[in-house]
């Protein structure tokens, strides 16, 4: 049997037809035999298959002989920090993250949280998930950490910012209804036992996998509205939104204004490099500019991955990287096990904005400097004939090619990437310029004449 949910670097599919509780029981065997895995955490995020498909995963993990580790309800990351910190052989997260209502999937990382290699990576456990020839069960054991696990991540996670030094701010915070909301209630617990003089207004707080306000996706900008009209009804400081998985956020100004993940880059990378020059930013290729400036700027040394959490977490680890991050809202932490955090980086910004002043004004010159598309999604009948034509049109007068990713074509004055998705049926377009918005415009219509 073919098995059509192994992605790029996860598990996604459609519930039912890609995935359901029996093909999940075969992942988690495949999982634990590839590894040799003795001891497996596993968590769940809130959607309404995820309790099934998870018990499902835990039978399976049982079946092989491992210890389970169970962290019930978490984000993805909390998943990340426990397999590390409880040195077990591997950790699973079963979520769909942003993907549609009949979607779900897992994440899936081996000892210390590193990424999946080849020989023990998704290749391997598919093999081993489609062959379903696993023999007997075997009498592994379970074991409830939810509550250590949580107090011990939450003490991490403090560990980025001087609790001292945060100003008293009001921040607006959107859970989207998806896992983020009881983690970050555990975070503010222990901000104001320490003595911080934060507010939170929270929004859509409770997890609830029927998603009643909508599938927590803050990147989509019919998304964005409901958590900017909140800031500004709040009158908050700034305000920050997640995914259903909280492994990504995003910002919003006080005046409600959407920050775009590139420009979060630049002030995190700022903000690590301040402390630590020299070190090594990790940084994907769809929208470069601003970041290699503000690293040159302030001593760092600027280093390219390929986009995704799999391949973003190797470039940390083999590159020995303080910070990395994407446009697309992921943030990584070498001191957070290489791995990427929903929660580190809104910390990171409340400190920022207590010692600086107003997030708008923080991003203000690195909008005007570098003004950016943001993602623009294609679905295509001939993506490949599409990228060929745009290819034909403008790699002749281009100064740099870069194919890392899709395609990235450097035209001085302007840039831009275009790829197929890892995890989704579309062409993503990125376009930057050097401080020419009217540029941005003329070659943003441009290139959508090529694909559509």
């Amino acid at each position: 049997m073919s098995l059509t949910c192994f992605k790029a670097y996860d598990i996604r599919g459609r519930l039912g037809v890609d995935l359901d509780a029996g093909i999940a029981y075969r992942i988690g065997r495949g999982f634990a035999r590839a590894l040799s895995a003795k001891t497996v955490v596993l968590g769940r995020d809130p959607r309404a298959s995820s309790a099934e498909l998870a018990q499902s995963v835990q039978n399976a993990l049982i079946a092989e002989g491992a210890h389970v580790l169970n962290l019930g309800l978490c984000g993805t990351e909390e998943m990340y920090f426990a397999t590390a910190h409880f040195g077990a052989d591997g950790g699973i997260c079963v979520t769909a993250s942003h993907n549609p209502m009949d979607w779900n999937g897992m994440k899936m990382v081996r000892a210390g949280a590193a990424p999946l290699d080849a020989a023990t990576g998704l290749t391997r456990i598919r093999s081993l998930a489609e062959a379903d020839d696993f023999g007997p069960a075997q009498n592994g054991t379970y074991q409830d950490i939810a509550e250590q696990a949580r107090k011990a991540y939450v003490t991490q996670v403090l560990s980025f910012v001087d609790v001292a030094a945060l100003a008293p701010l009001k921040i607006l915070v959107n859970a989207g209804n998806g896992a983020a909301g009881p983690t970050f209630d555990a975070i503010a617990e222990e901000l104001a036992a320490r003595g911080a003089a934060l507010t939170f207004v929270r929004l859509h707080h409770m997890p609830d996998g029927s998603f009643p306000n909508g599938i927590p996706n803050p990147l989509l900008s019919e998304n964005q509205p409901q958590t900017a009209e909140a800031v500004v009804e709040a009158g908050a400081d700034f305000g920050v939104a997640w995914d259903g998985d909280f492994d990504r956020c995003f910002f919003f100004d006080h005046t409600g204004r959407f920050i775009p993940g590139e420009y979060v880059v630049g002030l995190l990378a700022e903000v690590f490099l301040a402390k630590h020059p020299g070190e090594k930013i990790i940084h994907d290729p769809r929208v470069i500019w601003n970041t290699l400036d503000v690293v040159a700027k302030s001593g760092g040394q600027a280093v390219q991955s390929r986009t995704g959490h799999a391949f973003i977490k190797q470039a940390m680890r083999d590159e020995d990287a303080i910070y990395g991050g994407e446009m697309s809202a992921h943030h990584y932490f070498r001191d957070f096990v290489y791995c990427d955090s929903g929660m580190i980086p809104w910390l990171l910004v409340a400190e920022l904005v207590s010692r600086k002043g107003p997030l708008r004004d923080l991003v203000a010159s690195r909008r005007a400097a570098f003004p950016s598309s943001g993602e623009i999604n294609f679905t295509l009948d001939d993506p490949n004939a599409a990228i060929a034509r745009i290819r034909a049109e403008y790699e002749p007068s281009a100064l740099a090619v870069d194919e890392m990713d899709g395609l990235s074509l450097d035209l001085g004055s302007w840039r831009f990437n275009l790829r197929s998705s890892n995890t989704e049926p579309v062409v993503r377009l990125n376009v930057e310029t050097r401080g020419d918005p009217d540029l941005l415009a003329t070659q943003i219509g441009r290139l959508k004449a090529f694909l559509t």
